[in-house]
């Protein structure tokens, strides 16, 4: 399984939902990437007005923030820390 997080450097959600999402995979086998709008035209024209992006396998899960409960269920887990 893969998460990535498509957001910018700066950018205060990106920030917060990086850390929400590195605590619920912390000790899984989840392969974790963050990608920048500003290294990438494409994503910057698709995305750039919904950063941060979850996405888990190469689906959109969530914008702007992580519901964790939501997130947890998608990735095997229904309890929350």
């Amino acid at each position: 399984m893969k998460v990535t997080i498509i957001g910018r450097p700066g950018c205060h959600l990106c920030d917060v939902a990086e850390e929400v999402i590195k605590y619920l995979i912390l000790e899984r086998e989840i392969e974790f990437e963050k990608l920048s709008i500003l290294d990438d035209p494409k994503l910057a024209a698709r995305y750039s007005e919904e950063i941060p992006v979850i996405l888990i396998d190469g689906k959109v899960h969530d914008i702007f923030r992580v519901d964790e409960k939501r997130f947890l269920n998608a990735i095997g887990n229904d309890s929350t820390r």
